[in-house]
């Protein structure tokens, strides 16, 4: 019995200290592009993770057991710290479900949702290229699954207007050439790829990459005349995934805040 406990406690910490080598090495993977986006987000992460994370969490409940009961009482600490680094991640994950669950399940923000700002050929064809990955449409609706509740089928600028009332254009007392000045050194200050500009027509097209799965964002910025000054409007939407988080949603409040 002395030697089950000695091996599944070592078993239980290996396999714990495993699993973030294995979440990062699948987000690095998808990120530079060694394997489908699908397979590394979708099925080694969302799919395989839980399993994996409630496996381990099970293996060191029994080593942890083990080190109790059985004497001699050894490996007490390894055990717990076994037991603690998957109990935190599904606590992570947990987390992520309930503020997912809070938000309505979209993925693109605009600032005016009646004339939605359109992206340039270049950005249609590089979103076009990714497998799986979300179209640019004037009025989106969340997929009729059952999976995303009452949001299921609604139009996704209704969901918008729901939860974001205070995205709109922003009026600015500048001339448009200074307020394109002012929106491009915006955008830099959030971080933004700035992948294209247009200052002639006031255009601004950008682009966001997230840290761990290198996940893009496109993001368009338009500056025109209005009423003796100038008018931003903004669009920022995710190539893949029905739902941001509302990582776009802030995104276009921390630009807009730029000119407060």
């Amino acid at each position: 019995m002395t030697r089950i406990k000695s091996f599944l406690v070592g078993a239980a910490l290996f396999v714990s200290l495993a699993l973030p080598v294995y979440f990062a090495a699948a987000a690095l993977a998808t990120r530079f592009g060694l394997i489908d986006w699908r397979l590394g987000f979708g099925t080694l992460t969302l799919g395989y993770g839980p399993m994996l994370l409630m496996g381990a969490a099970g293996i060191a409940v029994v080593a942890l057991l083990l080190a109790v009961f059985v004497k001699p009482r050894r490996g007490i600490a390894i055990a717990v710290v076994a037991l603690v680094i998957p109990l935190l991640a599904l606590g992570y994950a947990g987390y992520v479900r309930n503020q997912a669950a809070s938000i309505p399940p979209i993925h693109d923000i605009v600032s005016d949702a009646a004339a939605p700002l359109a992206f340039s050929e270049r950005v249609l064809a590089l979103r076009a290229a990714v497998p799986d990955g979300n179209l640019v449409e004037a009025d989106p609706h969340v997929p009729d699954n059952p999976r995303f509740g009452a949001a299921g089928g609604q139009s996704a600028r209704a969901l918008q207007q729901a939860a974001y009332s205070d995205i709109q254009p922003l009026i600015v007392a500048r001339p448009p050439a200074e307020a394109f000045e002012a929106a491009l050194v915006a955008a830099r200050a959030q971080g933004w790829s700035i992948d294209a500009t247009d200052p002639a027509s006031g255009r601004i097209e950008a682009s966001v990459r997230s840290l761990w799965f290198g996940f893009v964002d496109d993001v368009a910025v338009q500056v025109s005349p209005a009423d003796g000054g100038s008018r931003i409007d903004v669009r920022s939407t995710s190539r893949v995934g029905v739902s941001d988080l509302g990582a776009n949603a802030r995104r276009v409040r921390a630009f807009q805040s730029e000119f407060e």
